[in-house]
């Protein structure tokens, strides 16, 4: 296969990985991100203690976390296909993807929440702060860079997720590697593709922890 023909195929594999990747991981930031928090304010000693609630919703992040992810593909067919109608293609992957990766992300907030001072937070409570203002003013602006680093971390699985979705009708550079690479015993079709992914995960990297140290830079100055 020649530069002429992989062109044009890695190109549309690209945009369709981005298109997963970015659409999953801004569903799994609005998910994951609360229940994180609310593991860890109804955790024993937390602003909001309730072990029923905090044993509830750990149990079902674990249930999530331990499934691996083809499986869980598989077994979100139907749900996938009644909430876009399909279960084939990019968009309907964003569906799998996403509640793949809620779990995991959680899991990455509450370690980063816990990291915060707790005498910042009784500091707010001894001046009258409510829960929300608590959470609002002082958890996540001072987790905000371990938050941007969980952040990191979730995009670079949801690509290799987004891979994995390809073998199963999940279109992407994953997609486009089994049909024209692994099927057609094309391998410079096949490492190109691994070029290509590896070099978006490094652009993702890259920019996570240049966020991170600027917020670290903003935060000594602060102080």
């Amino acid at each position: 296969m020649t530069w002429s023909e992989m062109q044009p195929l890695l190109s549309q594999g690209t945009i369709d990985t981005l298109y997963m990747v970015l659409w999953s991981a801004l569903v799994t930031l609005a998910g994951g991100l609360p229940l994180g928090i609310l593991l860890v304010l109804t955790d024993k000693g937390g602003l909001l203690q309730n072990a029923v609630v905090n044993k509830a919703v750990g149990v079902i992040v674990n249930i999530g976390r331990s499934l691996p992810f083809m499986i869980l593909l598989i077994a979100l067919i139907p749900f996938t296909t009644l909430i876009v109608g399909t279960f084939i293609g990019p968009t309907a992957m964003i569906v799998p993807l996403a509640i793949g990766a809620i779990p995991f992300f959680a899991r990455l907030v509450e370690t980063a929440i816990r990291e915060v001072d707790h005498g910042l937070v009784e500091a707010v409570q001894a001046m009258g702060g409510s829960v929300p203002t608590i959470v609002r003013k002082v958890l996540l602006p001072q987790a905000l860079p371990s938050l941007v680093s969980a952040v990191t971390t979730t995009v670079i699985v949801l690509i290799g997720y987004s891979a994995m979705a390809g073998a199963v009708g999940g279109e992407g550079l994953g997609s486009k590697a089994v049909t024209y690479g692994f099927q057609r015993f094309e391998n410079g079709f096949m490492i190109a593709t691994v070029v290509v992914l590896i070099a978006i995960v490094t652009v993702v990297q890259l920019l996570g922890d240049g966020i991170v140290r600027l917020l670290a830079r903003r935060g000594r100055t602060a102080t």
